[in-house]
């Protein structure tokens, strides 16, 4: 287990120094002053979520839907990942990927940054095992793998917009701010974001909310499967929500939306 219309774009993103401590993790995933969420319990709790929850959440509190390009898909059907972002923009070079293992701390995610290349691939299945044996969680790209098979016996989610078979094309000037942050479609990533992943792609949010869009997401989900199972036992959606007095309401007041209809009868199917 495991998309709404982003409303803002990040400008700047504030990148967090990897002290190589196993608790850094713990430690940037907090919220409103209380102790963030260790790795296991976020886990634990995404478990029960999808990527779709946790962006209508983003959306309820306002925080900008940052998901990768629709084309960035698992290599490996139904893959899950979390984790803090390693991000690493690739110029050619393997050199910049075991550089971030270096300071990466187990249950993280390389987020790679190949500017959305479609003529070289940059990841390979010797750079996912290594990612597996530095103790991350995954690896999502901006950009194409290769070794499709060997990459699939691996078993570690990765998630990219495709496959070829050529390798690098050229070594290009590697830019000084490589391990600070990665450029996912139209949005730039760094290391104060977690990375979630699906079968619906790949969203990222801010650390610092984790708790609090964890606590709507849950809401959200808890909502929405209650109104499946009385879709189920016979009690249409429309019913649910009172579609009926939504349309007459909206004849009174063209004005009136559907969202505010909504918030008015504890919908959630849209926020």
């Amino acid at each position: 287990m495991f998309p709404p219309h982003a409303i803002g774009r990040t400008v700047a993103v504030r990148t967090l120094a990897s002290t190589g401590r196993e608790d850094q993790f713990a430690s940037v995933v907090r919220g409103k002053g209380q102790p963030g969420m260790k790795d296991d319990e976020l886990r634990r709790r995404l478990a029960g979520l999808t990527t779709a929850h946790l962006a209508d959440a983003c959306i309820r509190a306002r925080v900008p839907v940052r998901c990768a390009p629709a084309s960035v898909r698992a290599v490996l059907p139904h893959s899950q990942l979390c984790g803090r972002a390693v991000p690493a923009r690739h110029a050619g070079s393997v050199d910049v990927f075991l550089e971030a293992f270096e300071h990466a701390t187990s249950g993280d995610v390389l987020v790679v940054d190949n500017g959305g290349r479609t003529d070289e691939s940059c990841v390979g299945d010797l750079v996912v095992l290594e990612a597996r044996a530095a103790g991350l969680t995954g690896v999502v790209i901006w950009g194409l793998h290769r070794d499709t098979a060997d990459i699939r016996a691996i078993g570690l989610p990765v998630f990219s917009t495709g496959t070829i078979p050529t390798g690098p094309l050229s070594l290009r000037t590697r830019s000084a701010d490589a391990l600070d942050s990665a450029i996912m479609g139209e949005w730039r990533v760094s290391r104060a974001d977690l990375v979630l992943g699906d079968d619906d792609g790949v969203l990222f949010v801010p650390a610092v909310r984790a708790d609090e869009l964890f606590d709507l997401a849950e809401t959200i989900r808890d909502t929405e499967r209650r109104q499946a199972e009385r879709i189920r036992s016979g009690v249409t959606l429309r019913t649910q929500v009172r579609f009926d007095a939504y349309l007459d309401a909206r004849n009174r007041d063209p004005d009136l939306t559907f969202r505010d209809h909504l918030r008015s009868v504890g919908g959630a199917i849209e926020e």
